[in-house]
């Protein structure tokens, strides 16, 4: 079983296209056997994506700061629940447990957590692919600001080939399916 590591949040979002895109990733990824490793709540996008993954036969993989499980309200159902000291240490679990990462749209958690990831993905410490499930082109700015370090010379163009957008589930299916790590950035 392959494992995707989900960032997404405690909120659902003020339109229900997010939690039906949730819903429909959930499906597909229990459909093609990927496990979830997420943040181990059960509310917001991050608790109907879980849900979804149980309901259908998968497996959800939680990752929990022990300062949030109160607050984040840890889901119950879930496969298993990593407890970790802090979110140091959660994001380092989350990418050593996953073999892909997406982010779903969320708040500042979620981008930070995803930035992080591509980051690191630059400098070797992981050699898998990073999506953002840009729904309802949630994600256009950022694809666009992206661009723009590639125009300014602060990314290269390959590794902005690396980092993928997009709504359409079977589109993530191939770039991930394809993927090639990028070569590990040096410094001259």
């Amino acid at each position: 079983m392959k494992r995707m590591a989900v960032y997404c949040g405690a909120s659902a979002g003020n339109r229900s296209v997010y939690e039906e895109r949730t819903k429909e990733l959930g499906r597909w990824m229990s459909k093609h056997d990927y496990g979830l490793v997420y943040g181990g709540g059960n509310v917001g996008l991050m608790g109907t994506l879980a849900d979804t993954i149980i309901e259908n036969g998968g497996k959800a993989i939680g990752v929990m700061p022990s300062f949030l499980i109160d607050r984040e309200l840890a889901h119950q159902g879930i496969t298993e629940m990593h407890i970790v000291t802090d979110m140091h240490e959660r994001k380092r679990k989350m990418i050593d447990l996953a073999d892909c990462y997406l982010a779903l749209p969320e708040g500042p958690g979620t981008l930070e957590e995803i930035t992080e990831v591509v980051s690191w993905g630059r400098v070797g410490e992981h050699q898998n692919p990073c999506v953002f499930f840009n729904v309802e082109g949630y994600y256009d700015l950022l694809a666009d600001f992206f661009d723009k370090m590639v125009s300014e010379e602060f990314l290269s163009s390959a590794d902005r080939e690396k980092i993928f957008f997009s709504d359409d589930i079977n589109q993530i299916k191939t770039f991930i399916d394809k993927y090639t790590p990028p070569e590990i950035r040096s410094y001259k």
